[in-house]
């Protein structure tokens, strides 16, 4: 069924290529497809479209549907377009005439612009709890092994000490901006596009403040125009942000790659944790960090395929952007089972003790001795010379007693601080604000 079909029926072949995948994509708006409508129906029966008797028939079967598609098992009929036709015709077969008055005064095009933003609202508090809770556990990492060095880097290069706190501590801080990045998508998906019909709006007077507060949403897309506008780009902004968590979760998984090699042998992980090879009966493979690396590198590359999609569209809807589920969708689940998987190793992870005893790491104390001079008054510039020289006659000395003070220095991890910075960010998210409407509009 099509809710714009007329006298002619298309093509085979052309209605195979133009629903695509799309109807089993659809079932992950269902439940938002419902509530969409609630909220729709409440605002026609203030403006005169429904009767009292008819809202209260159509409100109790639009939550019956509710039900079904929580209770799994819920799908789309065989010929049905779409989640907004399988709902009509639900609530038709149930409630006769009733059920076809649910579409007066909106169009599949502001429909599933409120599915989306529904959708994508739900899908950014799973990525921020499941961020905050890897967040924590790098943060409690940080802690238990900050006084652990570790060999510091530049060039891939031995540089100067770190340790083991202050590296998980690094990726923590890291996950703070990824949420700030989110916050701002949040923002823009936190608006209401409903009433916005086809694009150009309608000629009934609805009031679309009304179903902004009902759909617990932030704000109203007050510009119809500008509301289908943003399709396209909304996808491509959260897509952004999921690839900066990408990012982050990519870096730890190459540094965590290097440092199980053998040449390094920072860290271990136990061998449930890890895969073998057929052939090699020595191999430890760190299968997971790889996947997880390139999951992410895909996850990067999202924001730059949805912009290709949408980067010539003029104003108004097109089939195109029907095309952004397939590509927008699967990342949400593929990158929560990266925050999780990250998480699964992170909180069974070996670290390899006293590492820069080893002599090997001896110039990694170069910058400390130059300071220790410079601390005795000595020009660092000269200071710099002396040690430089005595690296190249064999006579550099060391200690390895370190004491970094400064804030966000190995002595000094600002722990508290950075989650502080977290909690501020978490608190620009109003989840309870939606939780209340959307518990108000099932009641």
């Amino acid at each position: 069924m099509k809710l714009w079909q007329k006298d002619k029926i298309a093509l085979q072949e052309v209605e195979q290529f133009t629903v695509g995948n799309d109807s089993n994509l659809d079932l992950l708006l269902a439940p938002f497809d419902v509530l969409g409508s609630l909220a729709h129906v409440k605002m026609l029966a203030t403006v005169g479209l429904l009767t009292k008797e008819e809202l209260l028939l159509l409100e109790q079967a639009l939550k019956n549907i509710y039900q079904e598609i929580e209770q799994g098992g819920f799908k789309l009929s065989e010929g049905m377009e779409d989640i907004h036709s399988q709902v009509e015709w639900m609530l038709t077969q149930r409630l006769g005439d009733v059920g076809k008055k649910i579409h007066s005064a909106r169009s599949r095009n502001d429909q599933v612009l409120v599915d989306l933003k529904l959708y994508m609202r739900s899908e950014i508090e799973k990525l921020v709890l499941n961020t905050k809770a890897l967040f924590d556990l790098l943060q409690s990492q940080s802690e238990l092994y900050k006084d652990d060095l570790l060999p510091g880097y530049t060039h891939l290069q031995l540089a100067m000490p770190s340790s083991f706190g202050l590296w998980l501590g690094a990726y923590a801080e890291s996950l703070v901006d990824d949420l700030v990045s989110l916050q701002s998508a949040w923002e823009i998906v936190n608006k209401n596009p409903l009433g916005s019909a086809a694009g150009y709006g309608s000629s009934f007077p609805i009031n679309r403040t009304l179903t902004t507060s009902l759909l617990g949403f932030e704000a109203l897309h007050h510009n119809v125009v500008y509301a289908q506008m943003s399709r396209g780009k909304t996808e491509r902004v959260v897509a952004s942000a999921m690839a900066n968590i990408a990012a982050s979760l990519s870096k730890l998984s190459m540094d965590a790659c290097l440092f199980m090699n053998q040449n390094f042998g920072f860290i271990s992980f136990p061998d449930e944790l890890t895969t073998g090879s057929s052939i090699m009966p020595h191999k430890k493979n760190p299968d997971v960090f790889e996947l997880i690396r390139s999951h992410c590198n895909r996850i990067q590359a999202l924001p730059n395929e949805i912009r290709m999609m949408t980067t010539n569209l003029p104003s108004g809807y097109h089939r195109d952007l029907q095309l952004l589920k397939e590509h927008l969708f699967p990342a949400f689940s593929n990158l929560n089972a990266c925050i999780e998987m990250t998480g699964l190793m992170l909180s069974n992870v070996k670290i390899k003790k006293d590492l820069l005893k080893d002599p090997q790491f001896q110039y990694l104390f170069s910058v400390e001795e130059v300071n220790r001079l410079v601390l005795s008054g000595m020009p660092f510039r000269d200071a710099y010379k002396k040690i430089g020289k005595d690296i190249e006659s064999n006579q550099f000395t060391y200690t390895a007693s370190l004491k970094h003070t400064h804030e966000g220095s190995m002595g000094n991890l600002h722990t508290k601080e950075i989650a502080s910075m977290m909690n501020q960010v978490l608190a620009r998210f109003d989840f309870a604000q939606v939780h209340s409407a959307i518990q108000a509009l099932l009641a």
